[in-house]
């Protein structure tokens, strides 16, 4: 019995896409490289001062701090606050604790995404870069990209209380009228903003204040917004738009993470791996609540 031909374009596709893979997968093997061979674990060192300041008792958000290097520290209050403890080792101990738990976020991640998938050891060749790097430099986007494939409100407002634009993935859940997971996701907003005012009051509230598009620097931007904040703005609600409307659709979810990856206007190489994250869609709050019953 002779088996079903496959179409011709979609075996070209194929091995288009395994080509792009393997490309990427060995650009980002060189970039781990280069990184670890010129500035190793680089971004553990903001965590680290960050997280020293607020133990000595510090401003988190020094007036002179150089948005051109990456030893800024533009994150909300919350990863400092739990960095402190660690913050009391040296910092070769604490750099090399954090990479571990980067590295674990990474390990459970492809776990998340499907170890046996085809499309995960696609994504991953294809991003290789944006991996290399931020694996390398100790990158706190790696335990973010974790947090959004966990595609829970805890997960998302978690790491929306890391890097602020992860809170637009929760579009998806507005797009598919899932009010239990938006009024879960605003709670838990509302919780870890309170925790943060309690710990450290002062650092939350001149977060705001202390962090903005004054801080974007001169780095190798691959935002919109270096050509027209007018063109990033629109782009940005005009993405908003897309993902609602294909909020319900196979793609919603990703459309949701590409949102939240790309709409910062301080748009870094690495933080393209966030497109990880929408290789799984959630399941709805509905047939978690279903299995429950069960």
């Amino acid at each position: 019995m002779t088996g079903i031909a496959v179409p011709r374009r979609i075996v070209i596709g194929r091995l288009a896409l395994a080509g792009l893979a393997v490309i990427g997968a060995l650009a980002g093997l060189g970039v781990v490289w280069i990184r670890l061979m010129s500035d190793p674990l680089g971004d553990a060192q903001a965590y680290y001062d960050a997280a020293n300041r607020l133990n000595a008792g510090l401003a988190l958000y020094p007036p002179d701090a150089d948005p051109d290097g990456n030893r800024i520290y533009l994150y909300p209050p919350l990863l400092a606050i739990a960095l402190r403890p660690l913050a009391l080792l040296p910092y070769p101990a604490f750099a090399l604790v954090w990479e571990g738990l980067v590295i674990a976020s990474f390990a459970l991640l492809l776990d998340r995404l499907g170890l046996n998938r085809r499309t995960t050891w696609l994504a991953l060749g294809i991003l290789g870069i944006p991996v290399g790097w931020a694996l390398a430099i100790a990158q706190a986007h790696v335990p973010l990209t974790l947090l959004l494939a966990l595609s829970q409100p805890w997960s998302i407002a978690l790491a929306a209380n890391i890097k602020i634009f992860p809170a637009l993935a929760a579009v998806y859940w507005l797009g598919r009228r899932d009010s239990r997971s938006c009024i879960a996701f605003l709670v838990w907003l509302v919780v870890l903003g309170l925790m943060q005012l309690a710990i450290e009051p002062e650092a939350t509230r001149s977060f705001f204040a202390s962090v903005g598009l004054a801080q974007l620097g001169h780095v190798r931007n691959i935002s919109p917004f270096v050509v027209s904040p007018i063109l990033w703005a629109l782009l940005l609600i005009a993405g908003t738009v897309v993902a609602v409307r294909l909020a319900p659709s196979r793609w919603g979810w990703f459309a949701a993470v590409a949102l939240a990856t790309l709409s910062s206007p301080r748009l870094l190489v690495y933080m393209l791996m966030g497109l990880l994250a929408g290789l799984r869609r959630p399941r709805a709050s509905d047939e978690v609540a279903a299995d429950k019953e069960r």
